[in-house]
């Protein structure tokens, strides 16, 4: 069974499955199963496995910038993907900045999903280039973050350490929230979503602190607006920037993605009938084993007694925290063609190689 995520900024997950099976040789029985565990990728996989009917909506990237994006509707159920609107792969490297990058793009898309008349609404969290807790989304839902004399801040994570109330109520007409994380950090901390993410995102380690301090700063006003408590701690708060924060302050509840997108393209069955999965990602590192594709594969293999082998662009794992997740080998393209700028530019051949050579060894 051949079921990868995708490889950031190269092969979505369904072309790499493709490259994988066109590599091996024999006449084993492959099964492709892509999947997504709630970032880029996750309405395509959705759409291939239930169906339902997409529906384009006209929303902005997080610079503001418009950009393409879509609904995914299944009976009264509406599945939006944070990435089409907060996707860090919509910026150029330069113009990463979390200090000013806003997930208001994704607040359209949920007011589209509304319209569509969905009774719930699934997000998918994940590669976001954002790190403003869901203030750009309750914007853009008419329920900006404001100051203390009542005024709307700007765009962007770091101006929340001024936020003192919301403005508004967001317009979402009762409808259920339900946020699908790959991770479960929590807001802020050491392990929230500015340290941990931020940099990646293009913060300094002066950023870091900063966007810390203003998520704390906008967690009290989430808090006070809706009612909750211990927000900051919340498991999957840290998601895409905070966005799991906001979700859940509105009442949403967390599902693992990988677990939603397993169910609906039932992998627990096709995982019972398999005798070698093969899954991967382009950077295996220790963020996959906190519930991404990766860990969710390898774990069900392990649990059936089955060999796992990744394949990724690059390994950043060590062999014991790989083997204790549950994977047997593990292959990347930057060891296969030895340089990363090779593994980038030519991941297709690369794929297809190493899945020449795991046919040879694996194959009946």
């Amino acid at each position: 069974m051949i079921c990868p995520d995708k490889f950031a900024g190269t092969l979505s997950a369904p072309e790499v499955a493709e490259a994988v099976a066109e590599g091996w040789s024999g006449d084993d029985e492959l099964v492709r199963r892509p999947i997504a565990d709630g970032g880029p990728g996750f309405i395509d996989v959705l759409a291939g496995a239930l169906g339902g009917r997409r529906i384009a909506v006209d929303t902005v990237d997080p610079l503001g910038r418009p950009v393409p994006g879509e609904v995914l509707l299944v009976g009264t159920t509406a599945y939006v993907e944070s990435a089409h609107a907060c996707g860090l792969h919509l910026l150029a490297a330069e113009e990463r900045d979390p200090n000013k990058a806003s997930s208001y793009g994704l607040g359209l898309l949920l007011l589209a999903a509304v319209e569509a008349g969905a009774a719930e609404v699934v997000i998918g969290l994940g590669g976001s280039a954002t790190n403003d807790a869901g203030a750009g989304m309750l914007a853009a839902l008419g329920a900006p973050p404001v100051d203390v004399a009542g005024y709307a801040l700007p765009y962007g994570g770091a101006y929340l350490n001024a936020a003192a109330s919301l403005g508004g109520v967001p317009m979402l007409r009762q409808v259920s929230l339900v946020a699908a994380t790959d991770v479960d950090n929590p807001l802020t901390g050491l392990h929230g979503a500015s340290k941990v993410f931020g940099p990646q995102k293009g913060a300094s380690e002066e950023d870091v602190y900063r966007l810390d301090a203003a998520l704390e700063q906008f967690s009290g006003v989430l808090e006070r607006a809706f009612g909750v408590t211990d927000l900051e701690v919340a498991p999957g708060g840290g998601a895409a920037g905070g966005l799991g924060a906001a979700l859940i302050a509105m009442g949403g509840r967390v599902v693992s993605g990988i677990g939603l997108v397993s169910t609906a393209i039932g992998l627990e069955k096709e995982l019972d009938a398999a005798d070698l999965v093969i899954t991967g990602e382009g950077s295996f590192d220790h963020q996959s084993l906190r519930g991404k594709v990766v860990a969710g594969i390898a774990g069900g293999a392990r649990d059936r007694g089955l060999p796992c082998v990744v394949l990724c662009g690059r390994n950043q794992t060590g062999f014991r925290e790989a083997a204790a997740a549950g994977v047997t080998e593990t292959f990347s393209l930057t060891e296969h063609f030895g340089s990363e700028e090779q593994a980038m530019r030519e991941p297709a051949r690369g794929l297809r190689e190493l899945a020449a050579r795991l046919s040879s060894q694996w194959s009946r």
